[in-house]
């Protein structure tokens, strides 16, 4: 199975760039295997995205944002979904993947699954302090993982952490923190259809370049002909004014 998310290279938007990164810096630390899927510069993903995207799921103008994931064609999840798995230690399972053995997320499957362990024994048959052990390396691994490709942690928690964090201290009520995340979405729409805009440009301007140049060369083809069928006209002239010339000379 393949973990497809599909992202905007050259978004505008810098709320989306962090989120993008985020979403695949940490699955990169999981060591996840996916597909980078680009809609800014394939309009075949872009798309593919939005139709497979649930109405649901969809934001209120209808227009799903990157990033957007997908096991093979079923739908994972935006960045917000994404990132409460993250919280609840269930990226596996919000993938749709079987969590590694070992880990905390296998541990607490296996909790749900079978109910409280006895004696200490877990999943692996290791006792509670060893297995805490082994989880506390695991997500130090991932923290360095994670602090190699030096993403910040305001860009992990993202924009729209952060503005809650803003609404709580400045007092901003529910309904105005909703219209600017309306406000963004709207920017990061317009910014992403510009960027299209502009991809098609250059190819417009060669297409125009090279029917002007096929104009030209018609005109000038047209003039070459209209010469040819001149200049027996003009040899005729010239030789009747001879004749008459010579005649006169009789």
């Amino acid at each position: 199975m393949v973990i497809k998310v599909f992202l905007a290279s050259s978004s505008g938007s810098t709320a989306i760039k962090k989120k993008q990164q985020d979403v695949l810096g940490f699955l990169e630390a999981l060591k996840v295997d996916y597909a980078p899927l680009d809609i800014a510069c394939n309009e075949d993903n872009r798309m593919w995205m939005r139709e497979n995207v649930p109405v649901e799921k969809k934001p209120t103008n209808g227009i799903p944002l990157p990033p957007q994931i997908f096991n093979e064609e079923s739908y994972c999840g935006d960045y917000e979904t994404f990132f409460d798995a993250k919280e609840d230690n269930a990226v596996y399972a919000f993938l749709g993947l079987p969590p590694p053995p070992g880990s905390k997320e296998a541990k607490e499957a296996y909790l749900l699954e079978n109910g409280p362990v006895e004696n200490g024994t877990i999943v692996n048959g290791t006792d509670d302090a060893e297995d805490e052990e082994n989880l506390e390396a695991e997500e130090e691994n991932i923290d360095d993982d994670t602090l190699k490709r030096e993403v910040p942690m305001e860009e992990c928690n993202g924009d729209e952490h952060t503005e809650e964090v803003e609404a709580e201290v400045g007092g901003e009520t529910g309904e105005e923190a909703a219209e600017e995340k309306v406000a963004e979405e709207k920017e990061a729409v317009e910014d992403t259809e510009e960027s299209l805009e502009n991809t098609k440009a250059p190819v417009k301007e060669e297409e125009a370049q090279e029917e002007a140049e096929d104009e030209e060369a018609k005109e000038e083809e047209e003039l070459r002909q209209l010469e040819e069928e001149e200049a027996p006209e003009e040899e005729e002239e010239e030789e009747v004014t001879e004749e008459a010339e010579e005649e006169e000379d009789e």
